[in-house]
């Protein structure tokens, strides 16, 4: 008998705030959590702007003495995790440790860590480099730091797959969960890479908006007027459990998890496949995965960056899965208000379609101004939408062509 799925625990920390109220009430209200980049000068930098968490504190949540042990991106993985986990009521003890998982996902790992290292490297010699420094910056030490705050002994996985990540962390999980591997997971991811590095790759790639008079309307999804996505940084982590463990302790469920899809576009190495093969590939096998037809998915959290290309093929892929469905679905893209968190979307994106099946309320994609008649779908513009949503999809595609897809259900005993 195939294990069912829930989710009864979040955590998030965005441009948007620390904490998921607040984050779910900045995106209901349509704010943007884009602003001028205040962690060093960008002054000589095409682009200025970017989503930073402007109100978190490690302190509350990461000891101090482990504080400079680790690169900010951990700092936000086991912030979220804490978040979810007192969310969700779990307890972690000897006898279910190994039943219990953690398992994230990050695109770049710990780059501000690197630097400083780097620049001690040419400063002040090897010998001052610090013994934190290779533990402090791998990706993986997110979801091991997480397991050692909380002793989850079960699989433990960090997944590297640029702005899909997060979405594959949690659909593995999924995965592992539902064919008996464990019995509660610790997922989502984690990014913090608004550097002057980071930021100059992808200046250089001329992938991000130079809207830098106006932060605020900067990042807008399918809009005719868009010019580039906003580099976001944070977190989302989720609880996902076995159904009848969820039950047994009695805990609040926000949505069940019925599928997922993953693909290759076997294309480009940043571009999308124009016609969005892959795209349609993972949403097609996501659909299959939870045995549903297209027509019975009422909401789409969109990739949605804000560039071009994506934008345009991710329309494209829509329309080939859905057809004329395709006109009736709600799609909106919440990284018009975080900005971009790559490997940290996915995580974000999933908490975001967990609540609005579970509080009725679609969040919009602000900054939609122009028509661009190529990406003619409803987007849910500029203002939160009250609708009964049974079933949600959240698309999470990076470069290298790797996509990935989640399908959300309301849960139902």
């Amino acid at each position: 008998m195939t294990r069912r799925v829930v989710v009864t625990g979040l955590g998030m920390a965005t441009p948007l705030g620390t904490g998921v109220e607040k984050n779910w009430e900045a995106a209901c209200a349509g704010k943007s959590g884009i602003g001028p980049i205040t962690k060093f000068d960008s002054s000589s930098f095409s682009a200025r702007i970017a989503g930073e968490v402007s109100d978190f504190r490690s302190e509350d949540f990461v000891d101090k003495q482990q504080i400079r042990r680790f690169d900010i991106f951990i700092h936000y993985a086991v912030a979220s995790a804490r978040m979810a986990m007192e969310d969700s009521g779990l307890k972690i003890t000897p006898s279910n440790a190994h039943r219990v998982g953690s398992i994230t996902g990050s695109g770049l790992g710990g780059l501000a860590m690197l630097l400083h290292n780097h620049k001690v490297l040419l400063e002040k010699g090897p010998r001052r480099i610090s013994p934190f420094f290779i533990p402090g910056i791998i990706a993986n030490m997110a979801p091991g730091q997480i397991a050692i705050e909380f002793g989850a002994k079960g699989p433990n996985i960090s997944i590297e797959t640029a702005c899909a990540a997060s979405c594959h962390a949690v659909g593995e999980a999924f995965r592992m969960i539902r064919e008996g591997i464990s019995d509660a997971i610790i997922a989502g991811g984690a990014e913090a890479v608004v550097n002057p590095l980071s930021l100059g790759g992808f200046c250089s790639m001329r992938a991000l908006s130079t809207r830098n008079d106006e932060p605020e309307k900067a990042s807008r999804p399918f809009d005719l007027d868009r010019d580039g996505f906003v580099m976001g940084e944070g977190a989302g982590m989720l609880i996902l459990e076995e159904l009848d463990q969820a039950l047994e302790r009695g805990t609040n469920i926000y949505a069940e998890v019925v599928g997922y899809g993953l693909s290759g576009d076997a294309y480009h190495v940043s571009a999308p496949d124009p016609e969005g093969e892959g795209a349609i590939n993972c949403m097609k096998m996501a659909i299959d995965y939870a045995g549903l037809r297209p027509d019975q998915i009422d909401y789409i959290n969109a990739h949605g960056t804000s560039t071009k290309l994506n934008d345009l093929s991710e329309n494209k892929a829509i329309k080939a899965v859905f057809g004329e469905h395709a006109y009736k679905l709600a799609i909106s893209s919440t990284k018009s208000m975080t900005g971009h968190l790559l490997g940290g979307a996915g995580g974000v994106e999933a908490i975001f379609a967990a609540l609005t099946i579970k509080r009725g309320i679609i969040p919009p994609t602000i900054n939609y101004e122009t028509l661009d008649p190529e990406c003619d779908l409803d987007y849910v513009p500029n203002v939160a939408r009250q609708a009964k949503v049974e079933t949600a999809m959240s698309n999470s595609f990076g470069f290298g062509g790797t996509n990935a897809c989640l399908i959300l259900k309301a849960f139902e005993a």
